[in-house]
C-alpha cells in the first residue's frame, strides 16, 4: 500500500502506533509494517514529516536519545494527541459505517419504496 492510499489516515496510524509507548523513528515505521503484516512499508520521506506535522500541531513531543551509542529522536503521544486519536477512531469508525453501506453488499440497507 503506498502513501497516497493513505492520504488523510496516517496521522492517525501514527498516533495509534505511539499509543503503546514512545518510539524513535524507524521502530514507527518497523510498527506499521509489523502491524499491518507488512502492507504498510513507508519510506521515512513520507512518516518523518507527518511526525514532524504532528509535533507542531501538540500531538507528539520528541527528544533526543542515545541508543547503542546512536542519536535517535524518540516520539511520544501527548495528551493533546490522545484526544486527537479518540476523535480521529470516531470519525473513522463513522466514515467506514458509511462507505460500507456502498460497498459492503452485506451492509447495505434495502430500497423501500
Amino acid at each position: 500500500m503506498n502513501a497516497q492510499a493513505l492520504h488523510g489516515h496516517l496521522d492517525a496510524l501514527l498516533l495509534a502506533v505511539l499509543e503503546r509507548g514512545a518510539l524513535h523513528g524507524y521502530a514507527i515505521i518497523e510498527a506499521l509494517r509489523a502491524r499491518s503484516d507488512g502492507h504498510l512499508d513507508l519510506p521515512t520521506g513520507t512518516v518523518y514529516p507527518a511526525l514532524r506535522r504532528l509535533e507542531r500541531a501538540g500531538h507528539v513531543v520528541s527528544a533526543w536519545s542515545t541508543v547503542s551509542g546512536r542519536e535517535r529522536r524518540t516520539y511520544e503521544l501527548t495528551d493533546t494527541g490522545r484526544r486527537a486519536l479518540a476523535d480521529q477512531r470516531s470519525g473513522w469508525r463513522e466514515f467506514s459505517a458509511t462507505v460500507g453501506r456502498f460497498l459492503d453488499p452485506g451492509t447495505a440497507p434495502t430500497a423501500m419504496g
